[in-house]
């Protein structure tokens, strides 16, 4: 277990490493003692840092929901990271690649909360995936930007959580639909850089179906004595591996009967 003055130093060098488009060498490698609940602290504390520096709280990206990210990292369990409102972006967007560090993309679908889900009550229940359909008001298509200020070789679960999830930035766009209009498993998406086709998935590829993503962040949340709110975006997890992009890149992703999203990096 890390002291309150170890997690104070940690979210102080990865704010440092965001601002400086940087990395800072493994944690797991420094502090071989630290636990997944030691990452999430250090989370939380620049999260807390970032608000009090004026950063407005959009919602939550859930990370390793698939078995195709999961084999592409090494990391067998979820993780999830806070996204914030000058994270968010609509298609079309142009993005300037140096304000990221590890630049990949990810094929996502993100919920829109209609009302708060707690997670898990008193009595144990844990949510269920009815229980997120109900609180979403809609589903849209979405990219998200990894960015990395840990180290990439070697990386663990705690070494993601503590880096928020390896959030950047999200792109969304596409048609907005009701959660109970289309069977979101089978939302499925080609993934272009450059008018080529690098990555194709469909959406149950995140655990069976993208909502059971969302149930698991909310009894996470729960457990850290937290809630998803009324208007939060979360960001499902991605249903193809990750895809590395480069200055001049184009990212154009094809959801079928849902729209596209598209973002340019300079």
């Amino acid at each position: 277990m890390l002291t309150e003055t170890q997690i104070g130093q940690i979210a102080d060098e990865l704010a440092a490493a965001e601002r400086d488009r940087s990395m800072v060498p493994l944690l797991t490698a420094r502090h071989p003692e630290m636990t997944v609940e030691d990452s999430y602290a250090v989370q939380n504390e620049w999260r807390r840092r970032g608000i009090e520096a004026g950063r407005r709280p959009a919602g939550h990206k859930i990370g390793l929901t698939s078995k195709v990210m999961q084999v592409a990292t090494g990391i067998t369990e979820p993780d999830y990271g806070t996204i914030f409102a000058d994270m968010v972006h609509e298609t079309g967007a142009v993005l300037e690649h140096g304000s990221f560090t590890g630049v990949r993309v990810e094929v996502e679908l993100a919920f829109v909360l209609g009302r708060e889900l707690s997670g898990r009550d008193l009595t144990g229940r844990e949510t269920t995936i009815f229980d997120v359909l109900d609180a979403t008001d809609y589903v849209v298509p979405a990219l998200e930007v990894l960015s990395s200020r840990i180290e990439m070789e070697g990386r663990s679960i705690v070494d993601t959580i503590s880096d928020n999830a390896a959030m950047g930035a999200m792109v969304y766009g596409g048609r907005p639909v009701r959660p109970h209009d289309v069977d979101l498993r089978w939302v499925s998406a080609l993934l272009y850089r450059n008018e080529t086709i690098e990555e194709s998935g469909v959406a149950a590829a995140v655990l069976g179906h993208p909502a059971r993503g969302v149930a698991w962040l909310a009894d996470r949340l729960a457990g850290h004595g937290d809630r998803l709110e009324a208007g939060e975006i979360i960001l499902a997890g991605s249903f193809t591996r990750p895809m590395w992009v480069h200055p001049g890149d184009t990212v154009h992703c094809d959801y079928g009967e849902l729209g596209a999203v598209t973002c340019r990096f300079i």
